[in-house]
């Protein structure tokens, strides 16, 4: 026994391919319900015939009786010296003067006669018209086979080494002896066989032309749910996250009363719900938009109006309480940035209208060095470093809108990072792309707020008072809208100690 070694790796069974689709698994099932129903009939068709054939071939040894076997047991007597039972029907006749009786016998009839569970004579009826038989030599495992038939007059099946399989049936002789009278199964294992060769055959073509018509046929009965899934799959290609959204052509309803027919009427009433809804949550999004960009517009005026007269009052050349000084400085401060907002909104009103921007050759390296000499005379108190190339950075677009997204990200820098904090910006670009990025080492901003940084009227710290610089939430919001505009992209990484912002831009 070979010793089994640790660690070997035992070879895998490949598993043959499963069918993935409906009408393959349909297809597959039913080519092998058909496959078991021919097997079973196969089976039973043959072994039926296997057992039919051999009922007659034992009827026919019951017909032929010892006949053969006896002819052997007294050769070369006369027919006077035997028993009244042993004669022929000629009364005189000796049947056993020759070499074994084989008048009326099948051709390939065996014949052999047993004393004492030995074999004393063995013959097989010749073909032809030989009226002597051919004594047969058997082997000592065929001599105990045959001493093993039992005397029930009951066909029995033996293999005989020289004479193949036969159906053998033993008597009790008069003498003691045991008389085995024996048909070949030859004929009836070749009628089997050539009905499992035709069987095989039919069943094959029966399986093949089954497999292609079932396939057709199946194809045929679910193109209603190929449709169904088209559209289905259509509708999944589509961009709802927000604008007018128009839905594909529904799905063609087949009979209702089938499953495919409920299940495409449900597919359709689904995405009548949902045209619906899409509808109704783009005529909203149109109404607050529009009334954005109107408030926004109306709002200017007023806006700049009070912050007018509260500098105009601010320049009064007579005396003026130091209370009254003081709430028209919070006046003019508030009113500038109310007014900043209002343009906030009113940006981003257009921005969601798809108003054009300009289209214009803009160096980005000038404009980084220009927000950043900006950001470092209001932030003093931060470090401020630069990362550029070598040669300029050039890209096409808005000018003083790409100038909003850098003074953005960097007053975002500012405001939420302590004293202290070194703020860095760099230009990356390659073939097709630039990227621009905003590196601090702060504080970072908090995983749950992270997802949502971009939206608007959204705040990295909503502890933040007037005092730290707080806004109205719209600064992030503004450069993603206005990037997006650039047909670009915008990214946040940050972790604690590091948080950088990544504007992609096109540099084609």
């Amino acid at each position: 026994m070979r010793p089994r070694l640790r660690g070997a790796v035992r070879p895998r069974l490949r598993r043959l391919p499963r069918p993935r689709t409906l009408r393959a698994r349909l297809t597959v099932g039913l080519v092998v319900l058909l496959a078991i129903s021919c097997a079973a009939v196969g089976v039973a068709a043959v072994v039926e015939l296997n057992g039919f054939l051999t009922r007659r071939l034992d009827e026919q040894l019951s017909e032929v009786g010892t006949r053969f076997p006896a002819s052997l047991e007294h050769q070369g007597r006369l027919s006077d010296d035997l028993p009244q039972s042993r004669k022929d029907s000629t009364g005189g006749t000796p049947i056993g003067d020759e070499h074994g009786d084989t008048r009326r016998q099948a051709t390939g009839t065996f014949g052999a006669r047993l004393v004492g569970g030995t074999v004393t004579n063995a013959a097989v009826v010749p073909s032809g018209n030989a009226k002597t038989s051919l004594d047969v030599s058997l082997a000592p495992r065929d001599e105990k086979q045959l001493a093993a038939v039992p005397t029930d007059g009951r066909g029995h099946t033996v293999e005989l080494s020289s004479l193949d399989d036969y159906r053998v049936m033993a008597t009790q002789g008069l003498d003691g002896d045991v008389l085995i009278t024996g048909l070949p199964l030859e004929p009836v294992q070749a009628t089997v066989r050539r009905l499992e060769l035709v069987a095989g055959i039919v069943f094959a073509l029966a399986l093949a032309a089954t497999g292609v018509a079932g396939a057709l046929w199946v194809r045929w009965s679910l193109r209603p749910l190929s449709r169904v899934a088209a559209t289905a799959t259509r509708v999944s290609e589509l961009s709802l996250a927000s604008g007018e959204v128009a839905l594909p052509p529904r799905a063609p309803e087949s009979d209702p009363r089938s499953e495919v027919g409920r299940v495409a009427a449900a597919f359709n009433r689904m995405l009548g719900h949902v045209e619906d809804a899409l509808t109704k949550r783009h005529a909203s999004e149109e109404r607050l938009r529009s009334f954005a960009a109107d408030a926004s517009h109306e709002l200017r005026t007023p806006v700049a109006s009070v912050r007018g007269h509260a500098e105009l009052a601010l320049l009064h050349p007579g005396p003026v309480p130091p209370q009254v000084t003081r709430a028209l400085e919070r006046i003019a401060a508030e009113s500038s940035r109310m007014g900043e907002m209002v343009d906030d909104l009113l940006l981003l009103a257009r921005l969601d209208a798809g108003r054009p921007l300009e289209h214009l050759p803009v160096d980005l390296t000038r404009l980084v060095l220009d927000a950043v000499t900006d950001a470092r005379a209001a932030g003093p108190d931060h470090r401020w470093t630069l990362e550029l190339p070598e040669d300029p950075v050039t890209v096409t677009g808005d000018t003083h809108r790409l100038h909003q997204v850098l003074a953005n990200l960097l007053a975002n820098a500012r405001l939420h990072t302590p004293v202290g904090t070194k703020v860095t910006v760099s230009l990356e670009t390659d073939a097709t792309t630039v990227a621009l990025k905003v590196h601090d080492d702060g504080p970072g901003i908090p995983d749950d707020i992270q997802p949502g940084v971009f939206e608007r009227f959204s705040r990295a710290d909503r502890r933040r008072t007037e005092a730290s610089g707080g806004g109205a939430g719209l600064g992030l919001s503004i450069v993603a809208a206005v990037v997006e505009a650039h047909a670009g992209s915008v990214d946040l990484e940050s972790r604690p100690g590091a948080t950088t912002f990544t504007v992609k831009l096109s540099t084609e």
